[in-house]
């Protein structure tokens, strides 16, 4: 492009210099020889009153010479009343056109050696025409043309050179930014998300460095959605694997017992794996839209009905409190689901047989607060736990978990904390806002801004031998 745009300014330039250029350098020429011309008639009209008073010689002489040199002047008189002509000066026009001229009455012009003549009649007291003959050489003609011809053409020359100097500089300002352009997208196309173009340059390779950034930025998000993705997806087989794990505990011993106990492992080692491949997404938050949302008490039951069964086989007590009324937050049933899950696979992984838990939901104006707490060991570092991939790994915990939750919490303005519970064990408690306003601190900070329900006490119990969800 740089080229091309020289190559042009070159050809634009030339052809501007030539079009101006060539009749202007014509016009200096015609100049110079009117110009010589008008010399040459101001000299003939010097002789001309001296030729109307007298014809003789001596006196014409002295005229002509102080008229100018007597090399370059001529006059010519015929012979009248038996005198003979009078020639003065040197003769340079043939005695025809000198004749014609006489016969005329009027000024002519005559080619001769070197240069060309002026003949100029002058009517004489006699009433014939005198000649005056004014020599104009070829040097008077074209004098100071051949300068001006060298002045036009260094202009010329000076402004084809600053039209590809001025274009030259246009065209790396242009491609400059064109190749930043390029040299973005060949990195974006190898790999490199962090690539970005400055935005510079002319208005659209500027509105081009633009989009192309929105571009990969959206390119870079679409990935840590579909990474983000494979990673909750993931974590949500690990409740139907948690299930799995502690059923084939009680299948007691044998080659069929193991080989399953060993698939599960498998299984789970294989969905960790996947989860830490993409913890490194950056969270997506996921707000809830227009006329989403769902009743938490009835997705609350239905969890817990599932998890009871589990618990009743690891002699775990279950306490269930606030879910016998409605209760709508602006919260997708899956996302609550998830994150339900998610919690209480936690309880079940992380805490011994035989430990008891509960979930409290309490309603409030402008916010819902879901309690899952345990009688558990409890959780040393909870900034730790609530940061993504931040699992100890000795566990097997990814530490999306908690991830999950606390993205499902802030989508609707609320958050999470983990603290203590009145069983003894660790306590996380999701703050639903359902304004979608971002909660003040003396709400996060303490339950009681929030009108609880009466807890009802419900146990929950399932056979082993029900289908679970």
């Amino acid at each position: 492009m740089r080229w091309a745009l020289v190559k042009v300014s070159l050809a634009v330039t030339a052809m501007v210099v030539v079009a101006f250029a060539v009749p202007l350098g014509l016009v200096i020429r015609e100049m110079a020889r009117d110009r010589a011309f008008s010399d040459a008639e101001r000299d003939a009209a010097e002789i001309a009153p001296a030729l109307s008073i007298t014809t003789d010689r001596a006196q014409l002489e002295r005229v002509v010479a102080s008229a100018g040199s007597d090399a370059g002047i001529a006059v010519h008189i015929p012979a009248a009343d038996g005198s003979a002509p009078v020639e003065i000066g040197r003769q340079r026009a043939a005695d025809a056109d000198i004749s014609t001229t006489r016969d005329l009455g009027r000024a002519s012009t005559a080619d001769v050696s070197g240069g060309s003549a002026l003949l100029q009649p002058v009517a004489l007291s006699s009433g014939k025409f005198a000649v005056v003959e004014v020599y104009i050489p070829d040097t008077a003609v074209t004098k100071g043309v051949g300068t001006a011809w060298a002045v036009l053409a260094g202009v010329g020359l000076a402004l084809i050179v600053g039209s590809v100097a001025v274009a030259d500089r246009l065209g790396v300002r242009m491609v400059q930014p064109a190749q930043r352009l390029v040299e973005g997208a060949r990195e974006l196309g190898d790999g490199k998300l962090g690539a970005r173009v400055p935005e510079e340059g002319p208005t659209e390779l500027r509105l081009a460095a633009v989009a192309f950034n929105s571009m990969a930025d959206q390119v870079v998000q679409l990935l840590a959605n579909e990474r983000e993705l494979a990673a909750d997806l993931s974590h949500r087989l690990r409740t139907p694997l948690t299930v799995l794990r502690l059923n084939t505990a009680s299948l007691g011993d044998g080659a069929a017992a193991e080989q399953t106990r060993a698939a599960v492992a498998q299984l789970e080692r294989e969905v960790d794996t996947i989860i830490r491949t993409a913890r490194e997404a950056k969270p997506q938050t996921a707000a809830a839209g227009p006329g989403a949302g769902c009743d938490a008490a009835e997705v609350v039951r239905e969890r817990m009905a599932f998890w009871s069964a589990l618990a009743e086989d690891e002699g775990r007590k279950v306490r269930l409190a606030g879910v016998d009324r409605p209760v709508r937050i602006p919260v997708a049933r899956a996302d609550l689901a998830a994150a339900l899950d998610a919690l209480l696979g936690n309880v079940f992984r992380h805490t011994p047989e035989g430990t008891a838990f509960a979930v409290d939901v309490h309603n409030g104006e402008d916010a819902v607060i879901v309690l899952v707490s345990d009688a558990g060991p409890g959780i040393p570092d909870p900034e730790a736990a609530m940061a993504r991939g931040r699992g100890s790994g000795s566990d097997g915990s990814t530490g999306l978990g908690l991830d999950i939750v606390r993205r499902l919490a802030e989508s609707t303005g609320g958050d999470v904390r983990i603290g203590s519970s009145v069983l003894g064990g660790t306590e996380v408690r999701i703050w639903i806002q359902l304004d979608g306003r971002e909660p003040g601190p003396s709400r996060r900070g303490h339950r009681g801004a929030v009108r609880r329900r009466r807890p009802g006490r419900t146990a929950v119990g399932f056979n082993r031998s029900r289908s679970l969800p």
